[in-house]
Order: structure tokens, then sequence, then C-alpha cells
């Protein structure tokens, strides 16, 4: 394999956007946890949701800077990277990036600071109201980002003079075929690793008797979460599933290691796929298991790699696994999720060590399986940048290989360095846990009713 400017380009591309992602899915999904802390220390007036709030706003804080310092990053290598791609597709994408700025992170950032440092200098609804108009600002974030990205896959109002691609139908651009399914997913994934990441703290927090009274109160609500967000996911997966074998079917073939056309096709379990001999080693299947999910039919018919060339197929391995840890961490989660529900019914919640193991284990997960979601979906449709009309070969710009392997050593120097600090400061946070609900002045807007924290 020849480190040439194109994969170089790819692996750059593949590093800053692998870690940026990490933190918008953590910010959506705290953003819209915030919300729900604050509207219940309104209405109750319960401290301990109040404490809750200002620990975790400081943890939305970190990841939120982190994702800005991060995102920026990735605008310019359109242009210094791939900018044969953005001179064919900036009439398409460009203002779609640009509503993002002026609606998403305009807003988002207005209404941050008042979230931060307002307390005390804001009545208590104009503060939940920026609260809220933060979580707003997130998903219209993932809107336009999907809305673009998707588009890529599945290309659509548009039409294309001389190599460019020229604006036909806004609405058929935004809402391309796999926009719907791609969004409901992405905003599903981050709400459910939220959930988990949320509970994992609170059940390390209780392990370790740190703020027990607090941790337990958000151990049970992103449970609580976790038990409706685990089997949603799993049928807006099918949903997108079913999407992507309708217009990317050679994706689907990859993921399934499927080489042949067939009917009653089988469910690889495990398998080590060869592109060279266009087969697979040392397979374990269940016979139609994937005709069954991806047609809802024993005996349907599902497309093979060998319809296209070699050319126009994408990694299989890479696809292959990556779907597979997807999948099996989105179980994984469904399972703790319906283990916490069981425990929750019978009311020994809070007895359970081994949940409260499996949760600290399962905070991260959220995590690699949106990565791991990620690949499948970009490594998925290559070799084309845009699906079936520009090549990832023919977007790359005329720079030397040398300067971008240079570029790719800094990148991955500073990006480690930022994740050592943002794991160093989340850490710390973790430990020290919120703070005594007694330990903090009422803020402006009146005093609160005082409330005894329950004993969980």
């Amino acid at each position: 394999m020849e480190l040439d400017t194109l994969l170089l380009s790819r692996l750059q591309f593949a590093l800053t956007i692998s870690f940026h992602i990490l933190f918008p899915t953590l910010t959506i999904g705290l953003a819209s946890f915030l919300v729900a802390l604050e509207w219940r220390w309104l209405r109750r007036r319960d401290r301990v949701y109040l404490a809750l709030y200002r620990f975790w706003l400081k943890i939305f804080a970190l990841a939120f800077g982190m994702g800005v310092v991060s995102g920026v990053v990735l605008s310019y290598e359109f242009g210094t990277n791939f900018s044969r791609f953005a001179d064919a597709t900036g009439n398409v994408l460009g203002p779609l990036l640009s509503y993002e700025v002026l609606t998403a992170f305009f807003l988002e950032a207005g209404f941050l600071g008042i979230m931060l440092f307002g307390w005390n200098r804001v009545g208590p609804y104009l503060h939940f109201a920026s609260t809220v108009l933060v979580a707003i600002g997130t998903v219209i974030s993932a809107f336009w980002v999907l809305a673009a990205s998707s588009w890529m896959h599945t290309p659509d109002g548009f039409l294309l003079q001389d190599g460019k691609f020229y604006v036909a139908d806004w609405y058929a651009i935004i809402f391309n075929p796999s926009f719907p399914y791609r969004l409901a997913h992405m905003l599903l994934a981050s709400y459910l690793t939220t959930a988990f990441f949320v509970a994992g703290v609170s059940a390390w927090q209780l392990l370790g008797a740190v703020g027990v009274a607090l941790a337990g109160r958000g151990y049970r609500m992103a449970l609580g979460a976790a038990m409706l967000l685990a089997p949603l996911q799993i049928v807006a997966g099918d949903l997108h599933g079913l999407q992507v074998k309708e217009h990317q079917p050679i994706k689907v073939a990859a993921m399934e290691a499927l080489w042949e056309t067939r009917e009653g096709a089988p469910l690889l379990l495990f398998a080590i796929p060869d592109m060279a001999a266009e087969a697979n080693h040392a397979e374990i299947a269940i016979p139609k298991g994937a005709s069954w999910i991806l047609t809802h039919e024993p005996d349907g018919r599902v497309v093979g790699l060998k319809t296209v060339g070699p050319e126009d197929r994408p990694n299989v391995p890479v696809v292959f696994f990556a779907f597979r840890l997807m999948v099996g961490i989105g179980f994984w989660l469904l399972l703790v999720a319906v283990w916490a529900a069981v425990l929750r019914i019978r009311g020994r919640l809070y007895e359970s060590v081994p949940l409260m193991y499996a949760c600290v284990t399962a905070a991260p997960l959220g995590l690699v399986a949106t990565l791991a979601g990620w690949t499948v979906a970009e490594v998925g449709r290559q070799p084309w940048i845009v699906h079936g009309l520009m090549r990832t070969a023919d977007s790359v710009a005329p720079v030397p290989a040398g300067s971008v392997a240079t570029s790719l050593v800094l990148f991955a120097a500073i990006y480690g360095l930022l994740l050592w600090a943002f794991l160093h400061y989340l850490f710390r946070m973790v430990r020290l846990g919120p703070e005594p609900v007694d330990a903090r002045a009422e803020p402006v807007g009146g005093p609160a009713r005082r409330l005894a924290a329950p004993a969980e």
C-alpha cells in the first residue's frame, strides 16, 4: 500500500473527524440531560437536581470546548487536502455548512455564557430558556452536518455541469433519501451514549461512595432513559439498514461480506474476508439470517460484492468488523438496559453491584459504537466521495505527499495532547463529584423551597 497523497489525506481526515465526533456526540446528549435536570429543579426545587446540573454543566462545557477546537480544522481540510472536491461541491455543501454556523453555532455560543455564568445575573426561567436553546442548537448543528454528509451518500436535487454540482432543489438536497434515517440514528446514538456515560460515571461514584445521594439520582435517571433509547436505536438502525440496502447495496454487501448475490443470504456472525480471493475464511453463519434482516423475508435477495468490479468495492474487512462492533455494542447496551429495568421493577436497582460495574464498563462503549458506525458509513461508500458521481481519488488536492504526512504527524501529536488534557480534567471532575447540596448559595429568583434528598 503506497503512502500517497490520497491515502495520507484520507488518514488525516479520518483522524480529525474521529477525534471531533466524540465531543458533539456527548454534548448533544448532555445538553438535553441538563434541560431535564434544570426543569426538575424548577418544578420541584429539589437541590439534588441543582447540584447535578452544576456538576454535569462543567463536563458539558469541557466537551463543548473540545468539540469547537477540533471541529474548526475540518472545514480547512476540505480546501487544503480535498480542494477538487471543495471546488466541485461548494455550491451545495458550502451553504449547508454555513447554515450550521449561522443557526446552530451562533445560537449555542450566544446562550452558553448565560448557562455557565448567568446564575446570579438572570432569572431562573431565563437561565432555563438558555439551557433549552443551547440544547436545540446542538440538534440544529447535527441537522445541517448530517444533511451535508447524507447528500454525499445519496445525492439528490442537483445539476451536474462541467464537473461541478449546482443546486436544482434545496428541499431535495437537504431531505435526501438517507438524511431522515441518518439523523435519527445519530441523535439516538448521542442520547444513548450520554445515558450510559452518565450511568457509568454515577455508578463509579456509587461504588466509591462519592456523593451517593446525588450519584444515585443521576444513575436512576440515566438508566431510565437507556431503557427507552436502546430499543429505539435498534429499530432506527434496522430502518436505516433497509434504506442503505436500497440506495447503497455494495455497502451492505461489504457489511455482510457477501460476495455473491444470493437469495436466502446467511448472516455471518464471524468471518475473515479475503478481498484478493473474493471469499471468506472461518465462517460462522446463521442460515438466511441476512435476508431476514435486510428484506424481512427468509429467501429475500441480497446483492453481492461481485456485481461491481474490484475497483468499485470498499475495504471489506474494515466495514465488516466495524459493523459487527457497532451492532454488538448496541445489543450489549440493550441487555444492560433490560437488566436495569428488571431490577428497577423489583426495587433492587441500587443493590446490584454487578450492574454498577457493567455500567462503568459501558460508559465509553457508546462512543466506540459511534466511531464504528461512522467507519461503516464512510469507508463503506468508498471509492466514492459523492456516491456514484465523484471518486475520492479525483477529489484530492495536488499537494506533495510529504506535506500531508508532516501535517498528519503534527495533528496526531496535538490531538493526542488534547485528548490527554480532556481525560485528565474529566477524571478529576468525576473524582471530586458534585458539590454537596447544602454547600451552595441559593441562585437568584427567590429562595428555594428546601427538600431533603432521597436516600438514593
